[in-house]
């Protein structure tokens, strides 16, 4: 133990001691790999630059650290590779934002160059914010190998992934349909769009037949997205188009002339069966214009206004915003007749989750990766158990995804980002002679050609090669534009150097987020690290990212490293409010785990989340709980003092194997069955079970038990018992602070230092003891155990007074329930406040009988009660318990509660019954007692 003065402060200091030791054991090398035991490797999900961590991130960097910890102090060669994402969309809201909140010039104003530096500026303050909230989490990662996703060996490794992708004909250039936000003016993926429901209307239009035999009524929500109509579909069997398929109407206000075409998508039971088709601006109609041949035809740009170019369109649409443009629609149709009603109608709308204005479906060009294709060994690895999701329900979200997916858009038009590695030049074609023989090569405005390659030299190299002269790259686009029609114009003459102009668009985020679990160990090098950590041991992660990034990593790993990036994907729970609602700024019921780790302390908090992350379940976090770890924590605090003011250390030589007193065998083999619970736990992501098991160990059999055990052995005269109940109690804390340490870094360590003379960590403590079993010791300890907690409980049921003693009479007892009683005659006297132990095969008269352990006990109590009184008690006790049941009950059997009320409002009212259910089982028991008195 610590010297004769220096003795453990009465309580931990949270906020002293939490930062010194992080800092002690960062530098320590301690988060380094190190030692030759199995590679045990975990890539952090890199947060976002875009500000603070949150709750969430907690509650996973706490799993993911309790793993690593563990892993740790099991011998592996450890390394959790921490780093951070560009998160591309986001953070160039943030700066834009910001530079809009201070009045300063527009990012189009001061150029892309100027701009990205100021993205570079907010990216250093934002990341070391993040680098400080993890490091008070205790997160123990190797900070020496912090990456990011656009640091010069990331960026080489995602110029190389598209090279190669676009190269083997994986990534391609399309025109197809994509969320489009015309407030931030790019594509964006399906994560970033949030459908509301909102009141919208449904108007019913008649488009005439063109042969003038009637009309043909279609419902829409979208009336202004009936100027780009090209068809009209109708399901092939309903009865009441079949006689038009094939034949077309004249589009109101346009005059076009568009077919209608027999397509399942029409469903006869919604609206009117017949569908309005504007293939350039719905996802379905889409696809619908693509098996009919339908023409694609765009009549809104960019910022979601009419075009102007078409005229077609009456001239006082052109330009009109869009909801502007529908109602003028509206006006329109029915000045013509051809409004036919207006119903009003809930709808599901497209809202972008960052700039919350309505997303349009746009069709433009756009880059691609073949998903299908890359998505068929990722989806094979998991159906052969390569990597395993737990829980395994999540596995059936993943093959849903990838037996659909979809071509994966991954251009945004963004300023900050990897930018697209693609350069255009003018495309050279053939020309005829006078005699119309194609005989050279002539530039065409506006029909260009890539070139892609991993440097800007290679990329100079084949176009000159290309061209047949020098080339330029210029910046600007239109200055590229001018340059090519100069080129064209003079190509028979002089026309100096050829133009080239990158692809202004990024790559979509998870593009390079796609890479990390090996881009981060070096590749494309081959790295040492990549050789040892890849695959990675375990992904720990939300359910919401299995198809953005899970299932992404997945196909790249797949499909660069011809191995899983993982083992083992763990899909933690959502961290809600106490009531279980979702957090969010708007209900103003978000939790900071900063202010949370200020006030209670990290281990606290840390030891909360570990200890409800159950597998399904949303932790419901709630300050009671936090409250409640911290006094745990207060506890195993004041066990250390109280081992350390009765001179509990570990003598020289001592061998736990070597014991002698039952009291050390029974705290030793109770031990060894806590470390064997929380390492079976902790194997099965099981965080709830670990912490539980080794919560009940340190507080219930260690603090509340043990400790209780020994107070009459400290004082007594028996030497040689003291001297080993003081080795094995200080030996014991000892293995609570290693087995406690993954979840509760900070007090462990703490304590590790001020309780022994040790040369290292915990941290870097074996995890495993000497496996110490005896049975006998744990049956006669643990049924002594037993026979006190009842004969408290049985007193707390009655409304006795713990200090009233009375006799216990043993029933029929055997010769093994003898001796341990007389064994431990002193300690049950003692802890259980009762006076004498006797046997009997009767009862005496006035006892209530408890059975433990399949032995009848009798406590004489009739003496120390008033029976009528304590039989109204319960009486009455009995009819309010069961009138809160009953009162429950009527609203589970309530339809309309069930179905409207929150579903944590309902899962709240089951817990309730529980509880009272329980005191009722109780309250009956003890009254049944009572009765048979």
């Amino acid at each position: 133990m610590t010297d004769e003065n220096d003795t453990l402060p009465k309580q931990f200091d949270h906020q002293e001691a939490e930062a010194r030791l992080y800092a002690a054991w960062e530098d320590a090398g301690c988060f380094k790999p190190s030692g030759t035991g199995e590679p045990y490797c975990v890539v952090i999900p890199p947060p976002n630059v875009t500000g603070s961590l949150h709750m969430g991130h907690a509650l996973n960097n706490t799993l993911q650290d309790i793993l690593i910890r563990f892993n740790r102090m099991r011998g592996k060669n450890v390394l959790w590779q921490v780093g951070t994402d560009h998160a591309g969309i986001a953070t160039q809201m943030v700066v834009e934002r910001q530079m809009m909140e201070r009045q300063e010039p527009h990012r189009r104003e001061i150029g892309r160059e100027k701009f990205v530096e100021r993205v570079w500026e907010w990216k250093a303050e934002s990341a070391g914010a993040i680098q400080n909230q993890l490091r008070r989490l205790g997160a123990s990662c190797d900070w020496s190998r912090e990456r990011f996703t656009m640091d010069e060996g990331l960026s080489a490794a995602v110029r190389k992934v598209f090279v190669q992708l676009y190269n083997e004909g994986l990534i391609y250039r399309d025109k197809r349909l994509v969320n489009w936000d015309p407030k931030l003016l790019t594509a964006i993926s399906d994560l970033e769009v949030e459908t509301r429901e909102v009141k919208g209307h449904m108007w019913h239009f008649a488009y005439p037949l063109t042969d003038g035999s009637g009309e043909i009524v279609v419902a829409t929500t979208r009336p202004e997205t009936m100027l780009g109509d090209t068809g009209v579909a109708v399901h092939p069997d309903d009865e009441r188009y079949k006689h038009l398929i094939g034949k077309t109407v004249t589009l109101p206000i346009v005059g076009r002339e568009i077919p209608i075409v027999a397509d399942e998508h029409a469903d006869p039971e919604q609206g009117t069966g017949a569908v309005k088709i504007t293939p350039a601006h719905d996802f379905n109609d889409f696809e619908v214009g693509k098996r009919a041949g339908l023409e694609q035809i765009i009549i809104l740009d960019f910022e979601g206004r009419i075009v102007t170019d078409r005229e077609d369109i009456p001239e006082d649409l052109r330009g009109l915003d869009r909801f502007k443009a529908r109602e003028r629609v509206v006006e329109l149709m029915e000045a013509g007749g051809h409004l036919k009603g207006i119903e009003d109608k809930v709808i599901q709308q497209p809202f972008g989750d960052r700039s919350n204005v309505v997303i349009e479906p746009m069709l433009t060009d756009q880059w691609y990766v073949d998903a299908e294709t890359m998505a068929e060994p990722a989806l094979k690895a998991v159906q052969e158990g390569k990597t395993k999701f737990i829980p395994e329900n999540w596995t059936k979200t993943y093959y849903q995804w990838l037996e659909n997916i979809q071509p994966w858009c991954i251009s945004r038009q963004l300023w900050w980002g990897h930018q697209i590695p693609v350069w255009y030049g003018l495309h050279l074609q053939p020309i005829p002679d006078t005699n119309g023989n194609l005989i050279e090569h002539h530039p065409r405005l506006h029909s260009e050609i890539p070139f892609c390659a991993l440097t800007v030299e290679e990329i100079v190299r084949e176009a000159e090669e290309y061209y047949g002269r020098n080339v330029v790259i210029i910046e600007d686009y239109s200055e590229f534009q001018n340059a090519c029609e100069r080129f064209v114009l003079n190509y028979n003459a002089d026309p100096g150097p050829a133009p080239l102009y990158q692809d202004p668009d990024v790559l979509d985020t998870w593009f390079s987020s796609a890479l990390w679990p090996f881009s981060t160990l070096g590749w494309p090098d081959e790295t040492p690290e990549l050789e040892k950590f890849y695959p990675t041991a375990t992904l720990s992660t939300a359910f919401d990212i299995i198809f953005f990034w899970v299932a992404r990593m997945m196909m790249m790993g797949m499909h660069f490293m011809k191995e899983v990036p993982f083992k083992d994907v763990y899909i933690h729970a959502i961290v809600r409010d106490e009531h279980g609602q979702k957090m969010s700024k708007s209900k103003g019921n978000v939790i900071d785990p900063l202010i949370k780790m200020d006030e209670y302390g990290t281990d606290s908090l840390r030891f909360t989340l570990a200890a409800m992350a159950a597998p399904g379940r949303d932790v419901k976090l709630a300050d009671q709980r936090i409250e409640g770890y911290r006094n745990f924590r207060t506890k195993l605090w004041n066990a250390a003092r109280f081992a350390e003011m009765n001179e509990c250390a570990v003598a020289e030589g001592f061998d736990p194997a070597k014991v002698q007193t039952p009291l050390a065998q029974w705290i030793l083999h109770e031990a060894s069955a806590a470390e064997a619970a929380i390492t079976t736990a902790l194997d099965n992501y099981r965080f709830d079970d670990a912490a539980n098991a080794v919560y009940q160990f340190t507080w219930n059999i260690y603090c509340d038990w043990f400790l209780e055990f020994a107070k009459p052995v400290f004082h007594g005269e028996d030497e040689a018992a003291k001297a080993e109940i003081r080795s094995v109690g200080a030996y014991v804390l000892d293995r609570i602070l290693v087995l406690l340490h993954p979840f509760m870094p900070f007090v462990t360590e703490e304590l590790w230092a001020q309780t022994g003379k040790r040369d290292g960590f915990v941290m870097l403590a074996d995890w495993q003891g000497p496996g110490i079993e005896n049975p006998q010791a744990a049956a006669d300890l643990n049924a002594v155990i037993e026979l006190i907690s009842e004969i408290r409980s049985l007193k707390a049921e009655m409304n006795i007074p713990p200090s009233v003693k009375m006799p216990l009479t043993a029933l029929s007892a055997d010769d093994v329930t003898k001796a341990r009683l007389t064994g431990f005659t002193d300690l049950i006297e003692r802890l259980a406040r009762i006076e004498g132990i006797s046997f009997a095969e009767e009862p005496p008269k006035g006892a209530a009988q408890l059975v433990v352990g399949g032995v009848s006990y009798a406590l004489a109590i009739a003496d120390f009660i008033d029976l009528d009184a304590e039989k109204a008690r319960l009486t009455k006790e009995i009819g309010k318990t069961e009138g809160e049941i009953k009162k429950i009950d009527g609203k589970l059997s309530n339809e309309n509660f069930v179905s409207r009320a929150p579903k944590e409002v309902v899962e709240e009212q089951h817990a309730r019954r529980e509880a009272f259910t329980a005191d009722l089982e109780k309250l009956k028991a003890a009254l049944s007692r009572l009765e048979a008195l």
